[in-house]
């Protein structure tokens, strides 16, 4: 069992609470964390063994050009979608940001993390 993991993914994305973030769009960051048994193709050296990262950036790419309302909503949607095209996947942690949120301050970003 062990961890496959791609961080600081990046997107423009048109996701917000407000109408105007939909419109005017963001920067977001998209940080996963699968857990499996890679042990096949560790020794086999085999992608059809482990959990192909392409993929996995597919899935956020697709989910992350989806508008959406709230982050939470993201990440779920991210888990779900990777729990269907890996069911052997243990589990799913996914952490959403956005970057310079309309907060009425200095926030680099805001950030959720979700556990599925």
């Amino acid at each position: 069992m062990g961890t496959i993991s791609l961080e600081g993914l990046e997107f423009f994305a048109y996701h917000g609470y407000y109408d105007e973030e939909q419109k005017i769009g963001n920067k977001y960051s998209v940080d996963i964390t699968v857990t499996t048994d890679f042990s096949i193709g560790a020794q086999q050296d085999r992608l059809s063994g482990t959990v192909d990262y392409e993929k996995l950036y597919q899935i956020a790419a697709g989910v992350m050009g989806r508008k959406a309302r709230l982050l939470e909503h993201i990440a779920q949607q991210l888990i779900e979608e990777i729990r269907i095209a890996y069911p052997v996947v243990v589990a799913v942690e996914v952490s959403v940001s956005k970057f310079n949120p309309p907060i009425g301050g200095v926030c680099h970003r805001a950030r959720i993390t979700l556990k599925g």
